[in-house]
């Protein structure tokens, strides 16, 4: 297929990196890592630790045991965050449910330790697979155990209610984020998968072509000069003739080859448009479209690029149940029209949508995006043509009679 290959999502997960830090082929760094994408991008939930610096100056203020406690569990707070993400999916809430324990066990003196309950209680999910359901019910119990600690250790009411209601909240919306991250993962997968069966349906068609094409002619060449050796060992005149005839055949298979290379050369458009095609069933999307027309290879591979990342588009965010993808010939000018009947409201451009205006531009051409909130996506890519690189295949020659 056509444009570079994007990450493989199976791709090997680096073995050179330290013991501690090297990640479990199973765990969340690992599939980050198959996704192309820092590791590094988990560390800013580290920011809500800010927390713990700022319950003192809700409460009693600094002091020296604060200081002691937090130089001595903040160290093990980090390496457990670390392990849910490092570790095997089945034991990485093992290390969330370490956090909780050691936020319940300094309760009765590091307030600041509120914070830890709600670290664990959000990365419970994160590194394992479990059930919405199941989850939510830990979130309860465990929630419960922390009021009872939290009533016997004299903390006031806020705190039995923000920080229940905090950890239901920020949980929620981490494993929704990370549920959706899954996803893109699977649908690039998907993707991955359709292109490799699409180049390789296109390669068994491009092999039965050429099969069809040369088989026939080229048996019928070696027949005719072998009739024209045997004929000229005889000093017959009429190898002379065989020899024309057989010429002339060679001229036609040459021909019938060009015509083919350039439907071969039309075939990564189509091929494109045949993936966005199983892409958007997959995801209960129908679209429609018409063949291609002839035109130069550069300016096909260009909006096959563009076609892809707008199928991938749709697919991902335009929750459309119908696509169409038009091609016109105004003029000296190729129009490729791509709509939708999705959400719409595209306001600004993402690196999607900037990646193809990029396309279109390099080809000479302009790129319109017409997005009206609630009534579809239309995207427009208009390329100037040169008459003389237009390809026009020619027509196929008649077969050849057989051999006398």
């Amino acid at each position: 297929m056509i444009g570079t290959d994007p990450p493989r999502l199976d791709a090997p997960v680096p073995s050179n990196w330290p013991s501690l830090l090297r990640p479990a082929p199973d765990s969340t760094v690992a599939d980050t890592l198959r996704r192309g994408k820092s590791p590094w991008i988990h560390a800013i939930h580290l920011l809500w630790s800010v927390w713990i610096v700022l319950t003192p100056l809700l409460g009693r203020g600094f002091d020296l045991r604060w200081g002691l406690i937090t130089l001595v569990t903040y160290p093990l707070f980090l390496f457990l965050f670390a392990r849910v993400l490092l570790a095997p999916r089945h034991h990485g809430p093992r290390y969330a449910l370490g956090m909780i324990a050691m936020a319940l066990v300094l309760l009765p003196w590091y307030p600041a330790g509120l914070s830890y309950f709600v670290f664990g209680c959000v990365m419970l999910r994160v590194g394992g697979r479990e059930g919405w359901w199941r989850y939510l019910l830990q979130l309860t119990g465990l929630n419960v155990v922390f009021s009872l600690v939290a009533v016997l250790n004299g903390y006031p009411w806020q705190a039995l209610v923000w920080i229940p209601v905090l950890s239901y909240i920020v949980g929620i919306i981490v494993n929704v984020e990370n549920l959706n991250a899954q996803k893109d993962a699977a649908l690039q997968l998907s993707q991955d998968e359709l292109r490799r069966l699409a180049t390789t349906a296109e390669r068994e068609r491009i092999g039965r072509d050429l099969h069809d094409l040369l088989g026939h002619t080229l048996s019928l060449i070696t027949l005719k000069l072998e009739l024209a050796r045997k004929l000229y060992d005889r000093e017959d005149a009429r190898a002379r003739l065989e020899l024309g005839e057989a010429e002339a055949i060679a001229r036609e298979a040459l021909a019938q080859v060009r015509s083919a290379v350039t439907g071969i050369r039309a075939s990564d458009l189509a091929g494109e448009l045949a993936s966005a095609r199983l892409l958007l069933e997959c995801q209960q999307v129908h679209l429609h479209y018409a063949p291609p027309p002839a035109m130069p290879a550069d300016v096909e591979r260009g909006l096959a690029l563009v076609l892809r990342e707008a199928a991938t588009n749709i697919a991902r965010h335009a929750r459309a149940t119908q696509a169409h993808v038009e091609f016109l010939r105004e003029g000296k000018q190729l129009v490729m029209q791509i709509r939708d009947d999705g959400r719409g409201g595209v306001q600004a451009d993402g690196n999607g949508m900037a990646g193809m205006r990029e396309r279109v531009a390099a080809l000479g051409g302009v790129f319109s995006v017409d997005s009206p909130r609630g009534q579809g996506t239309r995207l427009g890519a208009r390329i100037p043509l040169a008459a003389a690189s237009i390809p026009v295949p020619a027509a196929p020659a008649a077969p050849p009679g057989d051999p006398a």
